[in-house]
């Protein structure tokens, strides 16, 4: 059966893996998805990210996942655009998440970034999805 929505996907698999306390959750991998790993490790909510090969034209992303003293580093992780429901916002319209504490990710023309770097480059887009 094909996946729906694999963003959400990948966001579901963080989650349950930091409520169960594992150090490595593994997602399928695909350039969008290997695109918010790399905006969430930049932030700092996960220690990093590497792309496996399974077997010949199968690819897995492997999720380092992060936590400080013993408890996760993101404490919340929702999809905001789904594919039934796409949800867009010029970067002036972008409110801050938990205070500016959390940050939204972007899909805009310039590629997949935080709404932190939007804000720099002036630029909007589809967001994906919200973090604290």
């Amino acid at each position: 059966m094909s996946m729906t929505d694999p963003l959400g996907d990948m966001l579901t698999r963080i989650r349950n893996g930091q409520s169960s306390n594992k150090n490595v959750v593994r997602a399928p991998a695909s350039n969008l998805r290997a695109n918010v790993l790399e905006v969430l490790k930049r932030e700092g909510y996960i220690r990093g990210y590497k792309k496996v090969n399974i077997r010949e034209g199968i690819d897995e992303l492997e999720i380092e996942l992060k936590y400080h003293e013993g408890r996760p580093v993101i404490s919340e992780i929702h999809r905001v655009s789904k594919p039934g429901r796409r949800v867009y916002s010029k970067v002036k319209d972008l409110p801050k998440y938990y205070n500016g504490l959390g940050i939204f990710v972007l899909s805009t023309p310039q590629g997949v970034i935080s709404d932190h770097e939007a804000h720099q480059a002036n630029v909007g887009g589809e967001v994906l999805c919200k973090i604290f």
